[in-house]
């Protein structure tokens, strides 16, 4: 923990400084599009640390939770060096450099920036192949809620609670107190934890049937919430519930990194273990799915949709892109390691009973150790839950419940990481969705000028609508074992889709010796990335084809199979035309 640390500390006061300055040349003279377009709904001059605040909760979502989890299958070592390696050298670089780039552009969106840089086909391609990966992300990490919160009565009153704590946060720092930020927070870190303690309370009483809702029932909550989220002014709840969650995200982060390092806890997980060669929780070999499995943490592509989506449209000053762009993403990687000690710390017979239903459990041969105790202290059943969520909040309630005098507050602590999951996950799920809806609506603006207009109300109601549906669809259907490899292959060839693009804006600019920064990550990703998604086209998706069954069944392996060779095919094709784009530039 400590080493991982050190590392991250080093890399920002180096390396992110060469970035600034030999590469970027940030230069706090140019005016941001925060002021000169100033609407009060979308482009808000906000202050640095309160947007650092939304920046880092939109990006850290499932995946520095769930991934490194579901990647514990293959030994704690292998995620260990890619988290740390990958988040210096590649994920905090493209967040920095996309960041940066959307701000010098008018605050527009990644697929703008393809067109701007490499062509208009390029940006074309770009922008389909956008809008289709970032609801592919919005649906894994609603799935992973959905199937964390589905019938836990404590868990969904807390989450439920943080909507209506947020919308009083946002009225009462611009309308009945404009300004007052440390007094809004304090009371809405104090009303969020007592709705987690109240939660027990809810949980035991008679009206815990309200609050006890099915997978369905709560996909349908979530669609809604999205969508409300995504249309209201960004000031009301989008960034007071960013805010909001930031506080209780970074505050359980240090606590949970001072108490690994208190309690120590043993790694029960090897190493490397014997599910290299591929295991019943990730459909594939160590070499390429862990570099997919964990995205978010390392290197992700969603994340240029939030450094080309709300964030450069409220950022004041270009050196203000240095902390949100690079720090918040070396922050992320802290969570994913702190994610992956939590989850090694269990025992392998309860963490594949956990992540795995109960009939594949069975042909692995194991046992569980703590389980059944663990799901008595707790109160609720453990086994066959699989999505990394459940076991990742048993492995936090176990460090917490070790500290000396809180034995006895388990069913708290695992409630209370549940909590601390959900606010990670659904503040990507608002943010990506009014993502999506800038991106429809830019897509729309070609066929009616006015549905460009983001302060346009019909069409705001209807790009959200659409968005909405969309990744709905998937979380309705889906499972998590479909879900997230998708996820893994869409998000790290978005990321190669930036790369690209950010290369070229390096190339463009006169900077070429410095493209190296760029084009490395982008040469190792999108190698591994290629070969996973071929691998999880023949080795999972053509299957289901094969075999038949139920025609539902049929029709996901056309319809993962086919959306992931176009999200294939679309890298290929943006890369190309980059590189087209450095050959002349090299050739004068």
């Amino acid at each position: 923990m400590l080493g991982a640390v050190m590392v991250v500390a080093i890399a920002y006061r180096y390396y992110s400084a060469f970035i600034a300055t030999k590469v970027l040349v940030l230069d706090d003279t140019r005016v941001t599009p925060a002021y000169r377009f100033e609407d009060g709904h979308n482009y808000v001059p906000t202050n640095k640390w309160v947007l650092f605040g939304h920046h880092f909760a939109a990006i850290t979502g499932a995946g520095p939770l769930v991934g490194p989890v579901l990647a514990a299958q293959f030994g704690f070592l292998p995620g260990y060096l890619w988290i740390l390696i990958g988040v210096v050298l590649g994920g905090a670089v493209h967040d920095f450099v996309i960041l940066s780039a959307s701000v010098r552009r008018d605050g527009k969106s990644l697929a703008e920036i393809v067109r701007a840089e490499i062509g208009p086909s390029a940006g074309l391609v770009a922008g389909f192949a956008v809008l289709f990966i970032v609801v592919i992300a919005i649906a894994a990490m609603a799935k992973v809620v959905v199937t964390a919160l589905a019938e836990s009565p404590w868990g969904t009153f807390t989450i439920g609670m943080t909507v209506p704590i947020a919308l009083f946060m946002g009225l009462y720092m611009h309308r009945i107190r404009p300004g007052r930020i440390r007094e809004a927070s304090a009371i809405g870190v104090v009303l969020l934890l007592f709705s987690v303690g109240y939660g027990k309370t809810i949980a035991s009483s008679p009206f815990a049937s309200s609050f006890l809702l099915s997978e369905h029932t709560l996909t349908l909550c979530l669609a809604g919430y999205g969508f409300v989220a995504s249309v209201l002014p960004v000031w009301m709840l989008l960034c007071p519930r960013d805010y909001l969650s930031s506080y209780m995200k970074l505050g359980t982060i240090v606590l949970l990194i001072l108490g690994i390092v208190i309690v120590n806890p043993r790694l029960e997980m090897p190493a490397v273990s014997q599910f290299t060669n591929g295991g019943p929780i990730v459909p594939g070999k160590l070499f390429p799915f862990v570099f997919i499995t964990i995205a978010c943490g390392a290197i992700s592509g969603f994340h240029g949709l939030v450094a080309s989506g709300t964030t450069p449209k409220m950022i004041e000053k270009e050196s203000h892109a240095r902390p949100i762009g690079y720090g918040a993403m070396l922050g992320e990687a802290i969570v994913g390691v702190v994610a992956l000690i939590a989850a090694a710390s269990l025992s392998q017979g309860d963490y594949f009973a956990i992540n795995t239903p109960p009939d594949k459990f069975a042909l692995l041969g194991m046992s569980t150790e703590h389980l059944p105790e663990l799901a008595e202290q707790i109160g609720e059943r453990l086994d066959g839950r699989p999505g990394g969520a459940v076991s990742l909040a048993v492995g936090i309630s176990q460090v917490f419940s070790s500290l000396p005098g809180f034995r006895h507050l388990m069913s708290y602590w695992y409630h209370f990481a549940i909590m601390f999951e959900a606010l990670f996950i659904l503040t990507t799920v608002d943010t990506g969705t009014r993502v999506a809806r800038f991106l429809v609506q830019e897509f729309g603006g070609r066929l009616h000028p006015k549905f460009a207009q983001t302060d346009w109300m019909p069409g705001t109601v209807l790009a959200t609508s659409l968005v909405c549906v969309s990744w709905g669809y998937f979380v309705w259907s889906g499972s998590i074992a479909t879900i997230w490899p998708m996820l893994g292959i869409s998000n790290q060839l978005l990321a190669c889709i930036a790369l690209a693009a950010a290369t070229t804006m390096i190339v463009n600019a006169g900077r070429g010796r410095y493209a190296w920064v760029t084009l490395v990550p982008l040469a190792f990703v999108g190698t591994a990335t290629q070969w996973a998604g071929y691998q999880l086209i023949t080795s999972n998706f053509v299957p289901r084809l094969i075999r038949g069954g139920k025609p539902e069944l049929v029709f996901q392996g056309w319809l993962l199979s086919g959306l992931c060779a176009l999200a294939m095919t679309a890298m290929l094709v943006i890369v190309a035309a980059a590189g087209r784009r450095w050959l002349a530039a090299w050739r004068g």
